[in-house]
Parts: C-alpha cells; sequence; structure tokens
C-alpha cells in the first residue's frame, strides 16, 4: 500500500492528535504504481466480463438458435444450455462476491456488502494482532538479534566523525545546565554539606581501618614516617638556638650557675648532635623505629577495629572536622573554582573536558571491538532489555496499526486494496464462470443419464 498519511505518522510519533481516530476525506493522489495498477485492473475486469457476457450469449443462442429452426434439439443442445446457464449464474455470483469485499454492487445497500469500509476497525484490529502475535514473537525477535553485531554496530557509529563530534558537541552544550542542577539553584554553601550529610549515619571506623591497614600493606605508613622525621629535622636545625638555650637554662637549674656555664653549652651541643644523629640513623626501612612503628600502627589498627569506644572516638572527630564550618566553606569554595574552571573549558572546542570525551569515545570504541566480556554483556543486555519491553511493544503496535487503519478513508482503503488484489479476484470470476459452465453440463448429462428425458 501506499505510505502513511502525515497525520499517522504524527500519531506513531506521540503527537498531541496521536490518539485521535482520523476519519476525515482527504484525497491522496496516485502513485506511479497505483497507476499501472488501476490499468491492469481494468484490463482483468473487462476480460472477465466479457467471459461473462460470453456465456450469457451463448445461453440466447442455446435457446433462439433451435427456436428459430436452425438446429434441432437434442442432447448435446440441452447438456450445451445447461452448462451455459451454470456459467452466467456461476460468474455473476462471482462478480457480485468480489464486488461486495469493497462496495455495494450496482450501489444498492444490499446487507454484508461492502465488507471491507464497513468492517475496517475490526480489520485494523485483526492486522494488529496478527502482526504483533504472529510476526514479532519471542523467537522471531530473537532469531534476528543473533544476526545483530549490536557492538559493532555502536562502534562503527562512534567511529564516525559527524557522530562524535555531535556527541562532544552535546555534552560540552550541556554542562552549564548539569552544573546548574547539582547545585539546584541554591547557594554553592550547599554543595559543601553533601558529603558530611552521607556520612552522618555511618560508622566510619571500619572504613578508617581499611584505608590504614591498606597503607601499612603496601608500605605507606613509612612515607608518612618519613615526612614526620624531616619536619623535626627542620625544625630542629631552624631551631637549634632556641633549643640550645633552653637545654642550658635547664642545666643551670640544676647543678647552678657555675655548672651550667662551665658544661652547659657542651650538654646543649651533644644532646642536639645525638638528636641529629638518631634521627639519621631510622631513615633506613629496616630500622627499629621503623619497625616499631609498623607495629604500633597495625595495633592502632587492631584497636579501631575491635574497641567500640575507639570507633566511635575515630567516627565523632572526623565528622567534627568535615562538619566544621571552615570545611563547609572549603568545600564551597572549591565547587566555585571546580565551576568557573568547567564553565571556561567548554567554551573551548579543543579544551579539556572536549579531549577527555574523545579519549572516552575512542577507548570505548576500542573495547566495543575487542573486549569480549563487554561484548557480551551489552548482547546480554540488549536482548534482556528488547524481550522484556516486548509485550508492551506488542501491544502498542496492535493498537497503533488499528488505530491506523480506523483512521484510513472507507472509500479510499477499498480502492487502494482492489488495486493490489483485484487482478488476483478476477480470477475468481473467471473460474466462477468457468467452472459454472463445466459443472452444468456435467450435472445436466448426469441427471440424464440416471432418470431420463425428465431430468432438467
Amino acid at each position: 500500500m501506499s505510505a502513511l498519511p502525515p497525520q499517522h505518522a504524527h500519531a506513531l510519533l506521540g503527537g498531541r492528535k496521536g490518539s485521535a481516530i482520523h476519519n476525515s476525506m482527504t484525497s491522496y493522489p496516485d502513485t506511479e504504481g497505483d497507476v499501472a495498477a488501476r490499468k491492469t485492473l481494468k484490463r482483468y475486469q473487462r476480460a472477465a466480463t466479457g467471459l461473462l457476457v460470453g456465456m450469457g450469449g451463448l445461453t440466447v443462442a442455446g435457446y433462439a438458435a433451435p427456436a428459430a429452426g436452425w438446429v434441432k434439439d437434442g442432447f448435446w443442445l440441452e447438456m450445451l444450455r445447461a452448462g451455459a446457464r451454470a456459467g452466467v449464474v456461476g460468474g455473476l455470483a462471482d462478480w457480485f462476491a468480489v464486488v461486495a469485499l469493497f462496495r455495494h454492487p450496482m450501489g444498492l445497500p444490499i446487507p454484508h456488502t461492502a465488507i471491507l469500509p464497513a468492517q475496517k476497525e475490526r480489520l485494523g484490529r485483526a492486522l494488529g494482532r496478527f502482526v504483533s502475535g504472529q510476526v514479532f514473537t519471542e523467537a522471531e525477535v530473537a532469531r534476528v538479534l543473533e544476526q545483530v553485531d549490536i557492538p559493532t554496530f555502536l562502534a562503527n557509529m562512534l567511529d564516525d566523525p559527524a557522530t562524535r563530534e555531535t556527541l562532544t558537541r552535546s555534552v560540552l552544550s550541556s554542562m552549564p545546565n548539569i552544573l546548574d542542577r547539582l547545585e539546584d539553584g541554591r547557594a554553592s554553601g550547599a554543595i559543601g554539606k553533601i558529603f558530611p550529610r552521607l556520612l552522618g549515619n555511618s560508622n566510619l571506623a571500619p572504613i578508617v581501618a581499611r584505608a590504614l591497614r591498606s597503607l601499612v600493606d603496601d608500605d605507606r605508613h613509612q612515607e608518612v614516617l618519613s615526612f614526620l622525621l624531616e619536619q623535626i629535622k627542620d625544625g630542629l636545625q631552624a631551631r637549634e638556638g632556641a633549643l640550645r638555650t633552653m637545654i642550658e637554662e635547664r642545666v643551670r637549674e640544676q647543678g647552678g650557675r657555675l655548672l651550667g656555664w662551665a658544661i652547659g653549652g657542651s650538654i646543649a651541643t651533644r644532646v642536639l648532635t645525638a638528636a641529629s644523629k638518631e634521627l639519621e640513623r631510622v631513615d633506613p626501612q629496616n630500622s627499629s623505629l621503623r619497625e616499631g612503628f609498623t607495629a604500633w600502627v597495625r595495633s592502632q589498627i587492631d584497636r579501631i577495629e575491635t574497641d567500640p569506644e575507639r570507633g566511635r572516638d575515630i567516627s565523632v572527630a572526623i565528622m567534627g572536622v568535615l562538619s566544621h564550618e571552615s570545611v563547609v566553606s572549603w568545600w564551597a569554595d572549591i565547587w566555585q573554582r571546580f565551576r568557573r574552571l568547567v564553565e571556561a573549558d567548554v567554551e573551548d572546542p579543543d579544551g579539556r573536558i572536549a579531549c577527555l570525551v574523545q579519549e572516552g569515545l575512542t577507548h570505548i570504541t576500542g573495547q566495543l571491538r575487542e573486549d569480549a566480556v563487554m561484548r557480551q554483556r551489552i548482547l546480554e543486555s540488549v536482548d534482556k532489555a528488547i524481550l522484556k519491553a516486548l509485550p508492551f511493544v506488542r501491544e502498542r503496535m496492535a493498537d497503533f496499526i488499528a488505530r491506523v487503519v480506523a483512521g484510513w478513508d472507507a472509500v479510499q482503503i477499498a480502492e487502494k486494496l482492489e488495486l493490489r488484489v483485484g487482478k488476483d479476484l478476477q480470477f475468481v470470476r473467471f473460474n466462477g464462470t468457468l467452472v459454472g459452465f463445466g459443472v452444468g453440463a456435467l450435472l445436466f448429462a448426469l441427471l440424464r443419464l440416471l432418470f431420463g428425458l425428465n431430468a432438467q
């Protein structure tokens, strides 16, 4: 049939009038195929009608010829008349049946005629049920999905420069809206409260313990110790004068002025030198101080995991820090800086975000082609989603087809269908006329053989 009218396409897309049943009398022009089909149909209609008229003429001739004395009545003439009469009846009956499918014969409103125009709504429902129930079955859809390489199709689509450019522009243009939605129109300080609120009702001790144990397992805690030792060394060097004065004063307080004057400076030098050497000695990874530090950290981790009170203290301390006004302000300041950075970057088509999007698309494309696990997951997800949605789609498809057919103009739908199947239906008329003639003649001969001259 010809393409769907615009209002039906609008219904498919869910337009405001999509649910309405259109019964307009809009005329749609014939296509080239319609014109050719109409010529062919007319030719076969004339042939079928000619055969019927010829059969009628044969019937008239079968009675007129003996009446005019041209031939004598006899078995064969009577058999011819019987066959011709049956051919006329069969041809007329089939003509009536064919015409009654599409319109009222001779314009008379005979009951149970013009079947297709009168039953178009039921036809639409039946067609919808057939397409949705017999074509879009789970087995058929699964068979089609097996033949479609969806990951490769997606990879080819992402390989297209135009597609990549469109996706990149879409991401960049959507960033301001995303930031607005994250902020939700309120002061940016609200963003700073998200993290503390997310953790507000949680016991942070297990999280802290796992984090610390991961640091110890990777020897990262030694980096912390090295940092502390460096800070102590720098502190000793920076405050060496003040420490020396403090040690000398402590010697004078304990031993008197004379002893302080005599050996105070020497003791201060020895103390500072010994402290510096001890700090230098603990640098190697196998030092006893580092081993003791590792043992102490592990014991504290065990205590955090096993001692509920210590765990609560840790959680309260962390939440106190995160909820502090200065930390909240710090979060808000980070958010504002981040937003300004993003807004400036999205203006640049070659900016960092654009590059990240392009790199991400390249990575995804490679995975779609080469990552067997990812490909299998995509195929399974698509199959599962489509098969799960199939009952809903079938129902909507059946309803859509029924509404579209119900919205077609009754006269035009009959004409369109007749153009497509009318040629074949003319052979029904041919067969009815010829079969009627043959059956009528054979029936006459059989009855005559059985019952003699009384058989008519």
